[in-house]
This record gives structure tokens, C-alpha cells and sequence, in this order.
């Protein structure tokens, strides 16, 4: 009862804690890189304080619920959708390529891999899409909460560094795939001519 008590209180109070915003960043060097000298060879994993990591849950699944009931991501958007992966984003391309194929036409793909993606999720185009997106006003106050005076400390061995977090979708949240995928579908909702398409 006293949980059910708090988490509702944050939703209708529109407010993340500000204890529950500040993760212990620890970078996990990547398999292979091992010999590297270079700080991209690490993945920084956030660890998230756990009644944070229940309420980033509990945000997005409501956020995501919005979203997906009112069909309002792109159709051509594949990565971490329900029931959808890279095989249907290449199913697609392909079924692209086969119908240039019989107009006789050519056709050209460019992929686009975002260095750090995650980490350079700007929060401004979020909030920016959850509005555009019609996010109800309790979540996307919440959203705006969870977005500041968010703090990480960075921790290998003995050192430790913390610093004011401005950006970013942390590896290790419950949220940070469905926030990406917000910001992201204004790209595929970009017009182009009839002889292009973007899927992602």
C-alpha cells in the first residue's frame, strides 16, 4: 500500500524524486577492445536507484500505451517496437528494392549509424515530440521532472566524478529505448518524394 501510495502520488504530483535521478556510471569495456586507447572501448552502464527504475517503468509503459493505442509512431519504425526487429526493417527494404527492380529503376540506400546514440539524445527534442505527440499533461510534466537536475557519478576503482547529466537516454534505464524511439519518429516522419522511404 505504501508504495502503490508513492508511485501515484509522483504521477499525479508530476514529480521524479530527485534522490531517484542520480546513477553510478560504470563503463564495461567492450568484448575485442580490450587493447584500445581509446574511452569509446567502454559501454557506460547506469546503475539506476531501484524505486527510479520502477517509476521510469511505470512512465513510459504509460507514455508508450499513448502512443501505440492511438497509432502514432511511424509505421516504418522497427527498432525496440513490440512484436517488431531488424528482420522486418529488412523485409521492408528489401520489398523496396524488388518494386525499383520492376519499374526498372535504380535505387540507392544510405544507412545512418549514429555514434552514441544514446548518449546524444537531446532532451529538448523529446519534450518536443511528446507534444507533438499529444503526451497526456501529468506524464509529460513527469518526463520533464525525470529530465532535471539529473546527476551521474562516474566510478572506476578508486575515482569517482560526478557531474550534472544534460542529455542522453543512460544504458541501463527502463526508459531510454521508448524516449529514443519518441525523438526518432520525427525522422521517419520526414516527406520525401514517392521514390524514397526511410524505416529504422
Amino acid at each position: 500500500m505504501f508504495f502503490t501510495q508513492t508511485y501515484n502520488t509522483c504521477l499525479t504530483e508530476e514529480c521524479f524524486p530527485k534522490q531517484w535521478k542520480h546513477s553510478v556510471i560504470i563503463p564495461i569495456i567492450k568484448p575485442g577492445k580490450e587493447e584500445v586507447n581509446d574511452v569509446s572501448k567502454n559501454r557506460p552502464i547506469s546503475i539506476v536507484n531501484i524505486g527510479g527504475k520502477l517509476l521510469e517503468r511505470l512512465m513510459i509503459d504509460r507514455i508508450l500505451f499513448h502512443i501505440y493505442s492511438n497509432n502514432l509512431f511511424n509505421d516504418n519504425q522497427y527498432g525496440s517496437n513490440p512484436q517488431r526487429g531488424t528482420a522486418d526493417a529488412a523485409k521492408e527494404v528489401k520489398k523496396f528494392i524488388e518494386e525499383s527492380l520492376r519499374l526498372k529503376q535504380r535505387t540507392v540506400i544510405i544507412s545512418l549509424d549514429v555514434k552514441g546514440a544514446s548518449d546524444a539524445a537531446w532532451w529538448p527534442s523529446i519534450l518536443k515530440q511528446l507534444r507533438e505527440l499529444k503526451c497526456p499533461k501529468n506524464l509529460y510534466n513527469l518526463s520533464a521532472s525525470y529530465f532535471s537536475n539529473t546527476k551521474g557519478t562516474l566510478s572506476i576503482k578508486d575515482y569517482k566524478m560526478e557531474k550534472e547529466v544534460q542529455k542522453g537516454c543512460p544504458q541501463g534505464s527502463c526508459c531510454g529505448p521508448g524516449f529514443w524511439n519518441v525523438m526518432y519518429n520525427s525522422l521517419l516522419n520526414l516527406k520525401f518524394n514517392s521514390q524514397t522511404s526511410l524505416c529504422g
